[in-house]
């Protein structure tokens, strides 16, 4: 069972999801005054290498942590010591929805941001209309590899991030998607970036800092 409240340290603990247990940590910032806010970043493909620790997703969760918010990172299952096996996307959105459910359940009245990268970025804004995150952040979404038929615009503030030099999604078919969205989402394009945002990271702090911030509360 996952924990009946919401962490108020930061550290490891246990979620549930459909297939099973999913590892994830809460991470707090402890420098700053805080915000009724947590933010959730999902990480890129786990049959590629893609875990809660992938340096683009631990920077997007500082750069929320900067903002004074509360960060949930996770597993996807069959990821580390989470349970189940990867499931391309399905299993992985109705496990994201539970943790979104268990955030609301635990801190009923915090916002919530959503983010992802890559394959995170897919799974978030998939089930970004079911969740209701008061703002969603896509690194380089991997649109043009994946099915996209269902999507469903979200009702919040959208943030894209998306490397002109990207090496796994095609900027082009990101770019053409999004010409197509209503209402159109904030589209960043990172001139000369890579798809894991090499030497760029900062930048991409930086980023979500300015988008995000602005959309929060105020500081506690």
């Amino acid at each position: 069972m996952p924990p009946a409240a919401f962490p108020q340290a930061s550290g490891p603990l246990q979620l549930q999801g459909g297939a099973g247990a999913i590892e994830a940590v809460v991470e707090w910032q402890t420098t700053a005054p805080n915000r009724d806010v947590v933010g959730i970043v999902c990480h890129p493909h786990p049959l590629h290498g893609g875990t809660m620790t992938n340096k683009v997703v631990t920077s997007a969760a500082q750069a929320l942590r900067d903002l004074g918010c509360a960060t949930l990172r996770f597993n996807f299952r069959g990821t580390g010591r989470s349970e189940g096996e990867h499931d391309d996307g399905r299993g992985e959105g109705d496990d994201l929805v539970a943790i979104c459910d268990w955030v609301r359940a635990t801190r009923p009245s915090a916002r919530l941001v959503l983010a992802g990268f890559s394959f995170g970025a897919y799974v978030s804004m998939m089930r970004a209309a079911d969740i209701r995150p008061d703002v969603l952040v896509s690194l380089a979404p991997s649109v043009g590899r994946r099915d996209v038929a269902g999507f469903r615009e979200p009702a919040c503030p959208w943030l894209i991030l998306q490397p002109d030099a990207d090496e796994v999604v095609d900027p082009a078919e990101v770019y053409a998607w999004v010409e197509q969205r209503r209402p159109a989402p904030t589209l960043l394009r990172f001139d000369g970036a890579s798809h894991f945002f090499h030497g760029r990271l900062l930048e991409l702090r930086a980023a979500i800092v300015d988008f995000v911030g602005p959309r929060l509360p105020p500081l506690a």
